[in-house]
């Protein structure tokens, strides 16, 4: 119905200024590709059913170039070759009165005028940012900037963490400006918000209040300011998971050609961190629960392969190893560092020094790497050498197979503390510090990266001058004063992935639908850490983009629609049937036909839906979309 549509749509024209409610081209629902609309002559309502090549894949099968409301993406033909009222009653085009400048800026101003919540929420995350970067000149450091920093200098394989965002500040180092690096950073921040509001107004038709909210969380969280603030590689590869499940979702079979891109950005992401492995592993199950064909899954696979072969390729040269890291068995060695009890687990005798007795552990399972007093420093050489890797990993995962209820019970406390309410001081306060915006500048560390340089040596050599972090009030405290109140508490979260699996359940025979990737990648790179090494307040924010998608994908109509198809089953009284005569499917309870995502109708009836292109014969059921 009119009133239900997202304001500003052809759809709205459609039914306000088109005959009898049909669309200007005569027929029905050509204005937005989905449904006609009730006939005069019938009462049915025909569903059009029209191949992903053509179309955009909205809801319906709305085609791609329909006008939104959004400015997203604009077309005067409709499919089936019917034109809007709007293009019709306007004639023959006519020369722009504006061109250039004047015509980006009148473009802007209709994306303004048609998004106002949204437009607003992002101005503010905008200025906030701008804040930011007045207040905090020209970055802040994390102790793991140092890494990424050095590697950038003097490019070699890291055996502690892939390179991937070193390339980044690689290849804006003849710039020699940390303050661009944040610049870019904070665009992706932005960009993210602006991916999760475009995929629920273009793809699932929210209205534009609902995906400005979902939207929120990403762009005015405090912390998400100051991590992207941070020369720190979890901005860019949030922005490369979001860039790629946006390019996978945007149409609901993607072309061999975005299943390319969506696997070379996963393959980035990968190789900017390890935790994006089970990125691709989520995408795969994904495409074969969608029935997308082996050819799909081969490019995606392929594509994703090809950056990291060539990575490992280079690896393998300069440490006569085929890998990416050699870490992964020292980081889980820190995870059953807390627990493993050696007269349990019986290692071996090269492994008898990784063992500690309970009342000699240091305080938290990261001690276990970073610590002087760790159990790894026991051994002669490298820390991050490939024996040390070795031994780790084989005494963790005897650790794990021999005290399973032990590493079950330390990975669910790490987990569920995502979902407190109150941050807490974790691991310690100088690491805790470095997430915030703190009131006075520390100096750059002169650790020994190599035999020639330190740590504060390459941030000069780097910025071409003065690197430490200079802090101009009034903008430093105003953006302070605001992480101390506006930011995503861990309990937020936990409600966001609830909604968010609230919106899989109506669809549980799709696995609920497209939302199933972005709220199974959202939990999975909260598990990860709790999995693999430890808690900690980074890892948690590369999740949250993610988990407002899939919450927002809970109010799609299709869900919506379900959901209250499973609520009638349940109210409906113990001798109720189905009626075996009615028109298309419906029920005693009235259930009827509403647009699916995938093309066609769904059935709704007995709690169950399923879809077809017939003719439905029922009138289509309210769907409050505004």
């Amino acid at each position: 119905m009119a009133g239900d549509a997202p304001h500003g749509t052809e759809f709205d024209d459609a039914v306000e200024n088109g005959p009898a409610g049909t669309s200007a081209g005569g027929s029905a629902g050509a204005a937005t590709g989905d449904s006609g609309l009730n006939s005069p002559a019938t009462g049915t309502i025909t569903a059009k059913s029209t191949s992903d090549d053509t179309t955009g894949d909205t809801p319906g099968g709305a085609d791609g170039g329909t006008d939104d409301g959004t400015g997203l993406g604009s077309s005067d033909d409709t499919p089936g070759g019917a034109v809007s009222d709007t293009s019709r009653a306007a004639g023959p085009a006519e020369p722009a009165e504006g061109s250039g400048r004047q015509g980006r800026t009148a473009g802007l101003w209709v994306l303004v005028r048609r998004n106002p919540i949204f437009s607003v929420i992002l101005v503010i995350a905008a200025l906030l940012r701008a804040i930011a970067m007045i207040g905090y000149q020209p970055a802040m450091f994390f102790n793991d900037s140092f890494d990424y920093l050095h590697v950038a200098m003097k490019p070699y394989p890291h055996p502690l963490r892939p390179d991937g965002y070193s390339f980044l500040l690689l290849i804006l180092k003849p710039l020699h400006s940390f303050a661009l690096v944040t610049a870019v950073q904070h665009l992706m921040g932005l960009a993210m918000g602006v991916m999760i509001y475009a995929l629920l107004r273009r793809r699932l038709r929210l209205p534009g209040w609902g995906a400005a909210l979902a939207a929120a969380p990403v762009l005015l969280d405090a912390y998400q300011i100051q991590l992207e603030h941070l020369i720190l590689s979890d901005t860019m590869f949030t922005f490369l998971v979001m860039s790629a499940i946006t390019l996978l979702l945007w149409r609901d079979q993607p072309s061999w050609k975005i299943s390319a891109a969506v696997g070379l950005i996963i393959g980035m992401s990968w190789l900017t961190r390890s935790v994006g492995l089970p990125v691709l592993v989520g995408v795969l199950v994904y495409l074969l629960i969608r029935r997308a064909g082996w050819r799909t899954l081969a490019v995606t696979l392929a594509a994703c392969m090809l950056p990291v072969v060539a990575y490992m390729g280079w690896y393998k040269v300069d440490s006569d190893k085929f890998a990416i890291t050699e870490s992964n068995g020292i980081f889980l060695y820190a995870r059953v560092y807390k627990f493993a009890d050696c007269h349990k687990i019986d290692p071996p005798v090269q492994e008898m020094a990784l063992c500690t007795e309970p009342q000699n552990r240091l305080p938290n399972s990261q001690d276990g790497i970073w610590n002087a007093a760790s159990p790894l420093n026991r051994y002669a050489g490298k820390r991050f050498s490939p024996e040390a890797n070795a031994l780790g990993n084989d005494f963790a995962k005897r650790a794990i197979l021999g005290q399973p209820d032990d590493y079950l019970r330390v990975v669910a406390h790490d987990f569920f503390k995502v979902f407190r309410w109150d941050r807490t001081v974790f691991p310690d306060k100088a690491t805790y510090s470095q997430y915030e915006f703190g009131a006075t500048s520390n100096p750059l560390p002169e650790w020994r990266m190599d035999a020639d340089s330190t740590a504060a040596g390459e941030a000069a050599a780097y910025e071409g001058g003065r690197a430490r972090t200079k802090i101009i009030e009034p903008f430093g405290g105003i953006i302070r004063g605001y992480q101390d109140h506006f930011f995503l508490r861990g309990t937020m979260l936990g409600l966001i992935l609830l909604v968010g699996l609230a919106g899989l359940v109506p669809l549980w025979r799709r696995f609920g639908g497209i939302a199933f990737v972005p709220w199974t990648l959202a939990t999975g790179l909260l598990l990860a850490p709790a999995a693999t090494a430890e808690f900690d307040y980074r890892y948690v924010l590369p999740a949250v983009p993610l988990a407002s998608l899939a919450a927002g994908m809970t109010f799609s109509p299709e869900a919506r629609t379900r959901l209250a198809a499973m609520l009638r089953l349940r109210r409906r009284p113990s001798g109720a049937a189905l009626l075996p005569d009615a028109p298309g499917g419906a029920d005693a309870t009235g259930g009827a036909g509403v647009p699916a995502q995938d093309g066609g109708t769904v059935e709704v009836g007995e709690g169950e839906a399923g879809v077809t292109g017939g003719a439905q014969e029922d009138k289509v059921p309210e769907i409050a979309a505004g």
